[in-house]
């Protein structure tokens, strides 16, 4: 459970810093994901998935 309150405490993180870091840059890439078919937003998503599952393996893996 405190893997789980951590992770979501660095995506808070994360997050916070580009709405409070470049604003206008969010609003460009809000603009960017709406161009795109669902498809390709599915494709994304899945691969950011995939990403994160190889970095929390990886993670586990060494110990961190």
């Amino acid at each position: 459970m405190g893997y789980i309150v951590l992770g979501f405490g660095l995506v808070l993180v994360i997050e916070g810093l580009v709405f409070a870091l470049a604003p206008s840059r969010l609003d460009d890439l809000v603009a960017a994901m709406a161009a795109l078919t669902k498809d390709q937003r599915r494709t994304i998503g899945l691969i950011a998935v995939a990403l994160g599952v190889g970095l929390v393996w990886l993670a586990r893996g060494f110990g961190i």
